[in-house]
Protein backbone atom coordinates (compact mmCIF):
# COMPACT_ATOMS: atom_id res chain seq x y z
CA UNK A 1 0.00 0.00 0.00
CA UNK A 2 1.05 3.52 -0.97
CA UNK A 3 2.08 5.81 2.08
CA UNK A 4 -0.27 8.65 1.58
CA UNK A 5 -2.87 5.91 1.15
CA UNK A 6 -2.42 4.55 4.61
CA UNK A 7 -1.97 8.07 5.81
CA UNK A 8 -5.94 8.74 4.28
CA UNK A 9 -6.80 5.51 5.76
CA UNK A 10 -5.64 6.46 9.13
CA UNK A 11 -6.77 9.86 9.04
CA UNK A 12 -10.66 9.05 8.05
CA UNK A 13 -10.34 5.99 11.37
CA UNK A 14 -8.97 8.74 13.22
CA UNK A 15 -12.14 11.45 12.74
CA UNK A 16 -15.21 10.02 12.61
CA UNK A 17 -16.43 14.24 13.36
CA UNK A 18 -15.35 15.26 9.74
CA UNK A 19 -16.91 14.35 6.89
CA UNK A 20 -14.23 13.78 3.96
CA UNK A 21 -14.55 13.69 0.36
CA UNK A 22 -11.26 12.31 -1.56
CA UNK A 23 -10.80 14.27 -4.82
CA UNK A 24 -9.28 12.10 -7.41
CA UNK A 25 -9.04 15.20 -10.06
CA UNK A 26 -6.72 14.39 -13.36
CA UNK A 27 -8.70 17.44 -14.57
CA UNK A 28 -7.62 20.22 -12.17
CA UNK A 29 -3.64 19.42 -11.47
CA UNK A 30 -2.65 20.68 -7.80
CA UNK A 31 -5.75 20.34 -5.93
CA UNK A 32 -5.96 18.83 -2.84
CA UNK A 33 -6.56 15.21 -1.84
CA UNK A 34 -9.60 15.72 0.49
CA UNK A 35 -12.87 17.74 0.90
CA UNK A 36 -13.12 18.25 4.85
CA UNK A 37 -16.43 19.32 6.32
CA UNK A 38 -16.74 19.62 10.14
CA UNK A 39 -19.27 19.77 12.71
CA UNK A 40 -18.51 23.58 12.72
CA UNK A 41 -20.13 23.68 9.29
CA UNK A 42 -16.73 24.57 7.95
CA UNK A 43 -15.54 23.59 4.36
CA UNK A 44 -11.63 23.14 3.82
CA UNK A 45 -9.37 20.95 1.84
CA UNK A 46 -6.24 19.14 2.85
CA UNK A 47 -3.14 18.19 1.21
CA UNK A 48 -1.30 14.60 2.53
CA UNK A 49 2.11 14.28 2.28
CA UNK A 50 4.46 11.19 3.67
CA UNK A 51 7.85 12.63 4.42
CA UNK A 52 10.65 10.14 3.64
CA UNK A 53 13.29 12.75 3.95
CA UNK A 54 14.75 16.12 4.73
CA UNK A 55 11.82 17.76 2.84
CA UNK A 56 8.37 17.53 1.64
CA UNK A 57 7.97 17.34 -2.13
CA UNK A 58 5.41 19.37 -3.75
CA UNK A 59 4.33 19.46 -6.96
CA UNK A 60 4.40 23.13 -8.81
CA UNK A 61 0.47 22.95 -9.45
CA UNK A 62 -0.11 22.10 -5.75
CA UNK A 63 1.94 25.55 -4.40
CA UNK A 64 0.48 27.52 -6.79
CA UNK A 65 -3.29 25.67 -5.24
CA UNK A 66 -2.30 27.01 -1.58
CA UNK A 67 -0.68 30.14 -3.02
CA UNK A 68 -4.25 31.04 -4.82
CA UNK A 69 -6.29 29.64 -1.51
CA UNK A 70 -3.86 30.43 1.71
CA UNK A 71 -7.96 30.46 3.39
CA UNK A 72 -9.26 26.80 4.80
CA UNK A 73 -6.58 25.02 2.89
CA UNK A 74 -4.15 22.66 4.79
CA UNK A 75 -1.34 20.19 4.61
CA UNK A 76 -1.10 17.22 6.47
CA UNK A 77 2.80 15.47 6.72
CA UNK A 78 3.34 12.50 8.25
CA UNK A 79 7.44 12.02 9.12
CA UNK A 80 8.38 8.73 9.38
CA UNK A 81 11.83 8.95 11.31
CA UNK A 82 10.83 9.93 13.68
CA UNK A 83 7.11 8.97 13.38
CA UNK A 84 5.10 12.17 13.95
CA UNK A 85 2.41 14.64 11.85
CA UNK A 86 2.25 18.08 11.30
CA UNK A 87 -0.68 20.06 10.16
CA UNK A 88 -0.08 23.23 8.74
CA UNK A 89 -1.69 26.15 6.95
CA UNK A 90 -1.66 26.22 3.21
CA UNK A 91 -0.08 29.69 3.30
CA UNK A 92 2.84 27.83 4.30
CA UNK A 93 3.41 26.13 1.26
CA UNK A 94 6.36 28.38 0.22
CA UNK A 95 7.95 28.25 3.87
CA UNK A 96 7.40 24.13 3.72
CA UNK A 97 9.37 23.92 0.34
CA UNK A 98 12.49 25.38 1.90
CA UNK A 99 12.18 24.42 5.04
CA UNK A 100 9.96 21.80 6.82
CA UNK A 101 12.14 21.73 10.09
CA UNK A 102 11.50 26.00 10.45
CA UNK A 103 7.82 26.32 9.71
CA UNK A 104 5.39 26.77 12.65
CA UNK A 105 2.84 23.89 12.45
CA UNK A 106 -0.89 24.63 13.60
CA UNK A 107 -0.53 20.75 15.52
CA UNK A 108 1.48 17.96 15.64
CA UNK A 109 3.01 15.07 17.99
CA UNK A 110 3.20 11.52 17.42
CA UNK A 111 -0.15 10.53 16.80
CA UNK A 112 -2.43 12.17 14.36
CA UNK A 113 -5.12 13.25 17.41
CA UNK A 114 -3.61 16.66 17.80
CA UNK A 115 -4.55 17.64 13.90
CA UNK A 116 -7.90 15.82 13.79
CA UNK A 117 -8.64 17.86 17.06
CA UNK A 118 -7.56 21.36 15.25
CA UNK A 119 -9.66 20.26 11.94
CA UNK A 120 -12.62 19.71 14.21
CA UNK A 121 -12.47 22.72 15.67
CA UNK A 122 -12.35 24.93 12.56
Amino acid sequence: MNPERKLWLDLKKSSPNIVWNRVENLAVPGLPDLLGYNKNQRFFTLELKVKQSKKVRFSPHQIAFHVLHPKNSFILVKALAPLHYKLFEGSRIESLVTSFVDTPSLAGGESLAACVLSLERL
